[in-house]
């Protein structure tokens, strides 16, 4: 299976680009809207200065009331610019973010894993506050342009009254920009840094929300908090250097926009002093003084949501540009097939070697359970092919050969700890809302009476990993989902562990059943399913050492009697 993101690399640049580039429409609106903002702006005092020195000149009611309009449209565009600007940018920003958020979260999901330094948790806030930050770049560069707009417009208005004045706008700004294009390296790298940290933070979180249970079952909770404490205090001292910079920086702009500020109105004031403008043109320059303060605070403040918007970039390629742990193929297994397992060596495997024909109910008696976790990892696909020696056949043909998703949708490997969602029971055995084995996957597993319990049935809602669920009952829901699937192969892990023996017996008697026909695989301990099978396997040290029915091992073997009768 092939992506975008998989066919070539992804720097964080490219991903800029890529942003930019397919949003060149809005951004060319928002654009022309957002200078028409400024170039409102920047003509308010201008218009004033005409209006002071026309009035003092005619001192007529006419010119007053035509004054009045003239500064009433000039209001009514900067208001209506302002707005539809800002409403275009917004709507490309959280299109664009959106956009990437599905694709790293696509990345996280695929079937096969990237080959990523990256825990589930910095993922996820990769997914989010990167992509949003990211984004931001569409709303950074209409700004940008239209910032300059407006300085540019004001040089050149205050040029026109003295070209000192102009002068003094286009040094300053430069200078301005040149310093703070210094500093803002320095945020770029304190950014990134802080996302890091951020991010391994919330990796923490997951993890000990994920392994919450067992923590407190033996005491180790308290040792977890202190881990994570210590993780959340790194992230927190990193944030507080990127806000010192980011306040320095900030202290910086304003100090220096200020400062220019002044230098143009005290210079206004002695060239008016000097009679060398007019009154007007000294209103003029004092007001684009003081207007000009906002573009400049916004130009300065480009350069560090720049840096930002890299770094945030640069963090999402991690995701996006990492290649996939194995190549998978693209054929699709046939229907109904069968599957083989051919000397497969892998963690406690030790050429394991067996077969079973489509249509045929097996069980696999593993005597240690590394060996019937590492048995199920390698039919799930949890294991690339090329990590392990062997081949796993479906249908005859290699697994490395078959679609990934083709694969998964044929073959379902149930794994022992399946997870429940917060929803209802319905959204649990049904995600896709699809199956029509739903009434039968429930009473296979013996969740009627769990249905039947709650007013709602099968709406009755499941909170997130099941809490208000007893541990039976969140197994028996796994399996109702499992069963539900209706795949040509099931394969099944310890799915009746945490149910009494009387609904033990009976789960396994309804898979015969409702599995007949359909190639299935159990790997259990559980002398209920070894009888319902067709026949078991014995798994001990890494290799099948017997295969016989349950009731024929029982009677003609030792260790097997011993390793599973209860």
């Amino acid at each position: 299976m092939t992506t975008p993101d998989t066919q070539r690399p992804r720097p964080g640049s490219d991903i800029l680009r890529t942003a930019l580039r397919r949003n060149v429409g809005a951004m060319a609106r928002g654009t022309v809207l957002m200078g028409l903002y400024q170039a409102g702006e920047t003509a308010f005092p201008i218009a004033l200065g005409l209006i002071v020195e026309h009035t003092m000149r005619e001192r007529s009611l006419g010119s007053l009331g035509l004054s009045i309009a003239a500064l009433a449209v000039i209001i009514t565009t900067v208001s209506l610019s302002w707005r539809f600007g800002m409403r275009i940018l917004q709507k490309a920003n959280t299109t664009e973010a959106h956009r990437w958020r599905v694709r790293v979260a696509a990345c996280g999901l695929q079937p096969v894993a990237r080959d990523v330094d990256l825990k589930s948790g910095e993922v996820l806030t990769i997914a989010t506050e990167d992509a949003d930050q990211t984004a931001d770049i569409i709303e950074v560069v209409p700004l940008l342009v239209s910032s300059l707009v407006a300085v540019v417009v004001a040089a050149l208005a205050l040029g026109l009254a003295d070209v000192r004045l102009g002068l003094l706008v286009i040094v300053g700004t430069v200078a301005i920009l040149s310093v703070l294009s210094v500093m803002s390296k320095r945020i770029g790298s304190s950014t990134r840094e802080q996302q890091a940290r951020v991010a391994r933070a919330g990796a923490k979180v997951a993890d000990l929300i994920t392994g919450l249970r067992p923590l407190h079952g033996f005491g180790g909770n308290h040792a977890a908090f202190r881990s994570y404490r210590k993780v959340s205090a790194e992230a927190k001292h990193q944030a507080i250097t990127v806000a010192k910079v980011n306040g320095a920086y900030a202290g910086t702009a304003l100090a220096l926009n200020a400062t220019l500020a002044a230098a143009v109105t005290l210079t206004a004031g002695r060239l008016a002093f000097d009679g060398r403008i007019s009154i007007g043109e000294l209103v003029m320059a004092v007001g684009l003084a003081q207007f000009i303060m906002e573009p400049l605070k916004l130009f300065s403040e480009m350069p560090k949501y720049v840096m930002t918007a890299r770094a945030s970039a640069e963090r999402m390629a991690l995701v996006l540009a990492a290649p996939p742990v194995t190549t998978p193929g693209a054929e699709r297994p046939p229907s109904g097939a069968d599957l083989e397992v051919d000397c497969v060596r892998y963690g406690a495997l030790r050429k394991v070697r067996f077969r079973v024909s489509a249509g045929e109910f097996v069980a696999v008696a593993a005597y240690q359970v590394r060996a019937a976790a590492d048995l199920a990892s390698v039919l799930a696909l949890n294991v690339p092919p090329d990590a392990y020696e062997g081949t796993v056949r479906v249908g005859g043909r290699d697994l490395a050969d078959l679609s990934v998703d083709a694969v998964r949708a044929h073959m379902l490997v149930n794994p022992y700890d399946g997870e429940i969602f917060a929803g209802t029971l319905r959204s649990n055995i049904d995600p896709s809302g699809t199956s029509r084995k739903v009434a039968e996957a429930v009473e296979a597993s013996m969740l009627t009476d769990v249905v039947a319990l709650h007013r709602e049935g099968l709406d009755y809602a499941v909170r997130d990993r099941g809490a208000n669920l007893s541990g039976g009952q969140r197994q028996r829901l796994s399996l109702a989902r499992a069963l539900a699937a209706d795949t040509d192969v099931l394969v099944l892990r310890d799915p009746t562990t945490a149910v009494d023996a009387v609904t033990e017996q009976l789960v396994a008697r309804n898979i015969a059943k409702l599995r007949r026909g359909r190639t299935t695989v159990v790997i259990t301990s559980s002398p209920a399913l070894l009888d319902a099978a067709d026949r078991v396997l014995v798994l001990d040290e890494g290799v099948v050492t017997a295969e016989d029915t349950h009731r024929n091992l029982l009677a003609t073997d030792a260790d097997y009697c011993l390793a599973v009768a209860r």
